[in-house]
């Protein structure tokens, strides 16, 4: 028996090699890709929207966890409508093993990040350059998996430090890994001037090494949805919203303190519809949605609790049933609430004045505002929002739309700095152009 060895392969075309080295842009996310369980979720979904119309095709990488169709934070329309507009741009789509570590832990963040780099190195040694974006705290350690020809962008939307400031371990990874991607070169994207200001203050972040992403609403995010969930009974002659993660930093508890307060008044307040909401899969609801509900009952609040999530509560904001939006938030790093509700012509909206809030909801220009954890002064807010004339009611709202176009693009925001820090990135190569998108 006769062996030979194989013919070499023929050489690639130009073309072909081309494309073989073209620049890569690489996002890892672990909330926004399946389906959202909270604000992070939606921006981060408007951020990869963002760069499907930024990047030539065939530029984008996007790494994510599993997320199995039985989990609660599984939504198979969300997830088919992500997977069919990255298909358009033909991005390619790295899924990563099921984690069983939270992670928002340290450990459950330490394994996300070595998964999520390994798939990165691999993209970047096959790319002429690469930008590897971080979105969020579970991927603020992919410095260490950064290579020479790698610009790497972390985004943190919210910090342990505003969350959960006794976790002070948790604390000090997240520090530790912001200065080793600051170290390398890296940038480390603010979402607003509070957030700016914090990581600064109590990370000890380079403000050199910042770069402003401010976050914002894109073009869909801004037109009534085709399908509007029906509005609980009591609901239809008109009523309050409040909506967010059921955790105590919501201020939902405080919410229900002002209404109690309120009532004690002897004013009369529109039903409440409270989404204080969880994706997990918890067979009954959790001890802070309990607590929620017996303070409901213990005040005689005309209100519906929600406690299972879905994206189509944000359809209510264009409700015309809808006389308040409620943002009552002990801490918020950003808040998109007002933002949504000023962008479908819903108010006026009452907000406490915590972190990112205060740049947004400004008291008589934008809405009512509130000091955080103060039920008393909350109160006070939601008076002056049920009981203002319908002409000022106008203006609030139309201020509110003309802020969300000039100041919360969120295309013209990430188009901004893309361009800053990897113009490279949004350049053609002769492969792609003529290309339709």
């Amino acid at each position: 028996m006769c062996i030979t060895d194989a013919a070499p392969p023929p050489p690639p075309t130009a073309a072909v090699a081309e494309a073989s080295r073209r620049p890569r842009v690489v996002v890892a996310l672990h909330e926004g890709f399946y389906g959202a369980a909270s604000g992070t979720g939606f921006s981060n979904r408007a951020f990869l929207t963002v760069l499907t119309r930024l990047l030539p095709p065939g530029r984008l990488s996007v790494i994510t966890p599993r997320v199995a169709e039985t989990a609660g934070a599984h939504d198979r329309r969300w997830a088919d409508e992500v997977q069919q507009m990255l298909r358009q741009v033909e991005a390619d789509v790295i899924t990563l093993p099921e984690v069983q570590a939270a992670p928002d832990s340290i450990h459950g963040s330490v394994q996300l990040c070595d998964l999520a780099g390994e798939a990165a190195l691999r993209i970047a040694d096959r790319a002429s350059r690469c930008l590897l974006i971080g979105l969020d705290t579970p991927f603020l350690g992919l410095a260490p998996h950064t290579s020479s020809t790698t610009d790497l962008l972390l985004v943190p939307r919210s910090t342990t430090a505003l969350t959960r400031p006794d976790d002070v371990s948790r604390v000090r990874w997240e520090r530790d890994a912001l200065r080793a991607a600051t170290v390398r070169g890296g940038r480390i994207g603010a979402i607003s001037s509070h957030m700016w200001g914090h990581l600064v203050a109590s990370y000890a972040v380079p403000r050199g090494s910042i770069v402003s992403v401010p976050n914002g609403l894109i073009q869909e995010e801004t037109t009534r949805p085709a399908n509007m969930p029906p509005l609980p009974f009591r609901a239809r002659a008109g009523f309050l919203l409040a909506m967010g993660r059921a955790v105590p930093t919501k201020g939902f508890d405080d919410l229900l303190e002002a209404l109690g307060i309120l009532q004690e008044r002897g004013f009369r307040t529109p039903h409440l519809v409270l989404a204080a909401v969880t994706s997990d899969e918890y067979g009954r609801p959790t001890p802070y949605q309990e607590d929620l509900a017996a303070r409901i009952r213990a005040y005689g609040l005309d209100a519906t609790l929600i406690t299972r999530f879905t994206p189509a509560i944000r359809a209510w904001l264009h409700n015309p049933a809808l006389r308040t939006v409620i943002v009552p938030s002990r801490e918020e790093p950003f808040g998109r609430i007002p933002l949504e509700a000023f962008a479908a012509g819903a108010g006026p909206v009452v907000a406490t004045t915590a972190g990112g809030l205060a740049q947004t909801v400004i008291e008589g220009e934008t809405g009512f505002t509130a000091a955080p954890q103060d039920a008393r002064s909350l109160a006070s807010a939601l008076h002056r929002a049920l009981t203002v004339l319908p002409r000022e009611r106008d203006r609030l709202r139309s201020t509110g739309v003309a802020l969300v176009r000039s100041r919360h693009d969120y295309e013209a925001s990430i188009g901004s700095v893309i361009e800053r820090i990897a113009p490279w990135a949004l350049v053609p190569t002769s492969s792609t152009k003529g290309r339709a998108r």
